[in-house]
């Protein structure tokens, strides 16, 4: 399949729609007009949150299963905690064949000192599920948004920075477009997919400090140009 990950009538699954992170990023895409799927493990959960997002207004959005809302979709949204993560995209990758597949895992552990990168500098979830899927185009993105801050309507994201990692620029490109449906701005092609070895450990950052200031943070990057990128 070739799509356009930004196009109106793109339809897009999130894996992982029941929680947080999966939630609030499907209720900023259908806010968008994008037709949403959520996927989990089951429908009937599925379908209970997207009955919640119905009844805020948002008509677009359904729930199923994590290999049916794959089989819908044009995109996916991969939002699932790290924990059994190459499991579910093994299991995944028939149904993901020829999509772009969006990675926001966050491989962390928590100690009493608080949260760190599981594989910091090493290796990333992005890579894996790179890996994982040779007929799918993995792109890293979403990352650093707080599940709080997607999930109030009311909350401005517009000052958030969505850096985009991919081998593929087609599809960082449209990918950093998508985003311009979550925060209101067009993502940072940041570069290869590799990058995303250094993205994920940076939630890390992000918690600590909303622990110790109780508050939500994002990320912003300064004096990059609007526009796609420049390469050769």
């Amino acid at each position: 399949m070739t799509t356009n990950a930004a196009r109106p009538d793109a339809t897009i699954a999130v894996l992982g729609g029941t929680g947080p992170q999966g939630s609030g990023l499907a209720l900023r895409l259908a806010r968008a007009g994008y037709q949403v799927v959520l996927g989990s493990r089951t429908a009937e959960r599925a379908e209970v949150k997207a009955g919640e997002l119905r009844a805020a207004g948002l008509t677009g959005v359904t729930g199923t299963t994590n290999p049916d809302a794959c089989e819908a979709a044009d995109v996916v949204v991969v939002a699932v905690p790290y924990d059994g993560h190459d499991e579910l995209i093994a299991t995944l990758a028939p149904h993901l064949t020829g999509k772009i597949v969006i990675t926001c895992v966050n491989p962390m552990r928590f100690d009493k000192r608080g949260p760190v990168g599981l594989l910091a500098g090493n290796s990333s979830a992005a890579e894996a599920a790179a890996e994982l899927l040779p007929h799918a185009t993995v792109v890293g993105a979403f990352h650093h948004l707080s599940a709080v801050s997607l999930n109030d309507p009311d909350a401005d994201l517009s000052g958030h920075t969505v850096m985009v990692a991919s081998d593929d620029e087609d599809a960082a490109d449209q990918v950093a477009e998508l985003a311009r449906a979550v925060t209101g701005n067009l993502g940072v092609c940041i570069g290869p997919l590799r990058l995303n070895r250094h993205l994920e450990p940076l939630t890390a950052v992000l918690i600590s400090t909303n622990r110790r200031y109780r508050t939500h943070s994002g990320v912003a990057l300064v004096g990059v140009p609007d526009g796609p990128p420049l390469r050769r």
